[in-house]
């Protein structure tokens, strides 16, 4: 260790344990010590990556240091006598313990001391004092108006009962908001439901995701888990697949644009599984669904509906379900629906996943049979399901996903729009040839070409950097990196290193599914 930083432990730690003892004004020596010794240091350093740790270092034990401070402070002023606190302490974030008579003390939220919902602060008056107790004997009829409200109860309103405490309680509410909300006696019943009625007819229309099943805490952690209100993405940000876009466009828009058509044998699909090789960009049509037709998109994986105490996992499944009711219109995007609900009977299933299967059967069965809004119509909750595996799914699910798209490779005018999409953001050179790159890229998936246009993209910083120091590259400006366009060297460069990640096998095995299975 330097002669700058000799001893520097030592008095760190001083300055601590005097912190501890509550020795602050020693502490705030020992640690002004430690500071001066560490700016003593920067000074003489010169590697920037060793420079930024210790001001990192320094920040942190300045912030001790405000807290010793401000503790010293506080200190100090209960030394004081109140009313002459000295200008010269630091200032506080909070309001200092400054004594004040008992009479004079301030009430909570400001409220004036003649409210007569609020009662008055203990007072060294023995007369007042004598005076409240005797009232306090009195029987209850004969309270004065200046008790509190709810104190004031005659035998019309009634008196709390523990259930409406209990909720209460649970609400988060004090003893006056639920004498507002109606929780006393038949009287605040009546209230209740007309200070509701007032309070929709302000709003215009009930909450809009407003939950009121049974599992709360459930609600609370899928809400927080896959609820996405806006997913972003729109139909020209999915190159190609016009025939999957115009399904789906039949199969989940259409039937909010137009629900007077929809109707009876009309009646919008209860699923859609879109099935085909990894990396064709099914997860991206279902979030350009939910973005197109505005609906409110809840991606679920197996794993967010897995739990290991036992019948939690049925019970996340139909809370799912009626918290996309509560959110209608809403789709409900299942993404690996192999791995959730594989064909029941087969050999190491467990009991528990077989009743997570049956569960969100029925749920799916009956999305759209009883959901029904107050204006009358109907609560649309789509289901969206995507596989690699659409052999590997359970018959029964498979006959409640009506509409199964096959989402093939792209073709090759749909991977010169993806080129196009993926090079939307970086400069591109003259020379290259968009239809060369698409022909040579038969058979990629939509995501293998996206690695392609992503490696070439990143050829020019290689170029920069290349033979520079790591304080070179970092002291490299923007322009300096950014000016270099993609060439069409550096796609014949990305292509011998980006191969096609799927199988001619697999692109047979599905469009035989298709064949046996599909509904398109």
């Amino acid at each position: 260790m330097s002669g700058a930083l000799a001893g520097l432990q030592d008095h760190l730690k001083l300055a601590r344990d005097y912190a501890l003892e509550g020795l602050y004004d020693t502490s705030i020596i020992f640690f002004d010590g430690v500071i001066a010794q560490i700016n003593k240091h920067l000074n003489a350093l010169d590697d920037a990556v060793i420079r930024t740790k210790w001001v990192d270092c320094k920040k942190a034990i300045s912030e001790e240091i405000e807290i010793v401070k401000q503790l010293d402070a506080e200190i100090r002023a209960f030394k004081e006598i109140p009313g002459s606190r000295r200008s010269s302490s630091p200032p506080l974030p909070t309001k200092s313990f400054v004594f004040q008579p008992l009479d004079e003390y301030p009430t909570s939220s400001n409220v004036p001391l003649d409210d007569p919902d609020v009662w008055r602060p203990p007072s060294r008056d023995s007369q007042q004092y004598g005076s409240r107790r005797s009232t306090r004997s009195s029987p209850a009829g004969a309270r004065k108006s200046s008790d509190a409200t709810w104190a004031r109860g005659s035998s019309k309103s009634g008196t709390v009962g523990r259930g409406a405490k209990s909720n209460a309680s649970k609400g988060g509410s004090s003893i006056r908001s639920s004498t507002s909300s109606g929780l006393i006696g038949k009287k605040g019943k009546s209230t209740s439901k007309s200070d509701s009625q007032i309070g929709d007819a302000e709003e215009g229309k009930l909450k809009k995701g407003q939950y009121e099943g049974p599992d709360p805490d459930l609600a609370a952690m899928l809400e927080r888990d896959v609820l996405e209100t806006s997913p972003g993405i729109r139909w020209d940000d999915v190159a190609g697949l016009s025939e999957a876009k115009r399904l789906l466009e039949e199969a989940v828009v259409l039937p909010l644009w137009m629900p007077e058509y929809f109707q009876g044998i009309r009646r919008p699909w209860k699923g859609v599984l879109m099935f085909g090789p990894p990396g064709t960009g099914k997860t991206l049509l279902a979030k350009a669904v939910a973005t197109e037709c505005g609906t409110t998109f809840f991606n679920v994986s197996s794993a967010t509906l897995a739990s290991k105490w036992r019948g939690e996992s049925e019970r996340m499944v139909r809370c799912l379900f009626d918290l996309a009711r509560a959110y209608a219109p809403s789709t409900i995007f299942i993404d690996e629906i192999d791995s959730l609900c594989n064909a029941r009977g087969a050999s190491g299933e467990h009991e528990s996943s077989r009743r997570v299967k049956s569960e969100l059967l029925v749920q799916v069965d009956g999305v759209n049979n009883s959901s029904v809004s107050e204006d009358g119509g109907r609560k649309i909750v789509m289901v969206l399901a995507a596989t690699n595996f659409p052999w590997d799914i359970d018959e029964a699910l498979r006959r409640r996903l009506e509409k199964r798209i096959y989402i093939p490779l792209p073709n090759f005018e749909s991977r010169k729009e993806l080129i196009k999409i993926n090079l939307r953001t970086v400069e591109v050179a003259p020379d290259v040839d968009i239809d060369e790159v698409a022909r040579r890229t038969e058979g990629y998936s939509g995501d293998d070409l996206t690695n392609v246009c992503r490696d070439a993209s990143l050829n020019g910083m290689r170029r920069k950097i290349a033979g520079k120091t790591r304080d070179e590259i970092k002291n490299m400006s923007k322009d300096e990196i950014s000016k270099d366009p993609v060439a069409m060297c550096d796609f014949d460069e990305a292509l011998t290193k980006v191969q096609r990640s799927v199988s001619a096998v697999d692109i047979e095995r599905h469009e035989k599914w298709f064949s046996e299975f599909g509904s398109a």
